[in-house]
């Protein structure tokens, strides 16, 4: 059994940068997290700390039911990839993967059978033998990952392993290490700002902002339900539209105010009657329109992105802007005027003070 538990677990540099602040969260036996955020969030941090290569000023943290909060990495049963190669040059392939099996003084036949076996899952057995110049860059990045997990570790730690690839390798690279984890069954946690990679790798994200997990869940809950702005406006690409509306009526009767258009609220802003919200939408699903249509948003085309599978629209409503996708053939045009009707069930309604979700739907 591998699962980590974070409790409340907090570090600050400097006596008064709050890089980690509080965070609770417990990582199951052989789930895949990812942690996901903007750069300086705390997620390497929170990493180093699970490894052992920083201490933390306060929290505690568990592996297997373990406390190892003050252990050394050596005595948790890791292993980590980072995000440059840290590849030995002057050692060829199977010498890199078996660097930590002879620190280990194990017998040859188990290195070779070990190696063989960590080559063979990262697609590496043709080039055993080569040097790291020799190498490309993704070949390389699969050396770092076959020497990490020939070690057979309990917990699998990865900061940003595929950033210094080029984008189509990024591609395929993420397909092969998403069917390698799964193949391996051990817990993993998986750094990264790349919002495209922590939807399609994990089994579960971890959002943070300014050192607190603000919101985690499956890839599609966090994308669905975003529980904070922040959050709607980090993950999806496109990011999710806000547009600010004012709650108007009582209940039975409650509209958000958009310009000359008015929507149908839902009872939970009832509490806000008279305030400004945040209307949060994703640019799938929202349908357009050339032509007027009853109880739709009047809108006009700014800027049209044909991006081959569909065209992305940046529109404006009143004073505001978002981003709608639409098909191929739709007739779109700048500064042509549109006709938008958002989704009922897919309305995300936010308070603006505190970013927190106040309604769905």
């Amino acid at each position: 059994m591998a699962e980590i538990r974070l409790d409340g677990v907090t570090k600050t540099f400097d006596r008064k940068v709050r890089a980690v602040d509080d965070v609770q969260l417990t990582i199951a036996d052989r789930e895949f997290m990812v942690l996901l955020g903007p750069s300086g969030c705390g997620k390497t941090t929170l990493m180093r700390m699970i490894a052992g290569l920083e201490y933390p000023d306060g929290g505690r943290i568990a592996i297997g039911g373990r406390d190892v909060t003050d252990l050394p990495p050596r005595r948790r049963d890791i292993a980590m990839v980072f995000q440059s190669y840290a590849v030995f040059p002057h050692l060829t392939v199977f010498e890199n993967i078996a660097f930590g099996l002879r620190m280990r003084k194990m017998a040859k036949a188990e290195v070779a059978r070990k190696v063989e076996r960590a080559a063979v899952l990262v697609q590496l057995e043709p080039y055993l033998g080569r040097y790291s110049a020799q190498l490309s860059g993704g070949q390389r990045q699969r050396v770092a990952v076959a020497r990490a997990i020939v070690m057979e570790p309990s917990v699998l730690l990865m900061d940003e392993p595929l950033s210094n690839l080029d984008a189509l390798l990024r591609l395929t690279f993420r397909a092969e290490l998403k069917k390698l984890v799964a193949e391996l069954n051990t817990t993993t946690i998986y750094v990264t700002h790349d919002q495209i990679e922590a939807l399609s790798l994990g089994d579960r994200v971890a959002v943070m902002r300014e050192g607190r997990v603000v919101q985690h869940g499956t890839p599609m809950a966090v994308y669905d339900r975003p529980a904070t702005s922040f959050v709607g406006s980090f993950i999806g690409s496109p990011p999710m539209n806000f547009l600010r509306g004012r709650v108007e009526g009582q209940n039975g009767d409650l509209r958000v105010r958009l310009g000359e258009h008015a929507l149908a609220a839902p009872a939970a802003l009832a509490g806000h009657a008279g305030r400004e919200v945040l209307l949060g939408i994703r640019a799938e699903n929202i349908e357009a329109e050339t032509t007027v249509v009853p109880d739709a948003i009047s809108a006009r085309t700014e800027v049209v992105e044909p991006l081959g599978s569909h065209l992305l629209l940046t529109a404006v409503v009143g004073d505001q802007r978002l981003k709608l996708q639409t098909r191929t053939d739709f007739p779109a045009a700048p500064d042509a005027p549109l006709w938008l009707r958002p989704e009922p069930d897919k309305l995300r309604w936010y308070d603006p003070e505190t970013s927190q979700e106040i309604a769905a739907g």
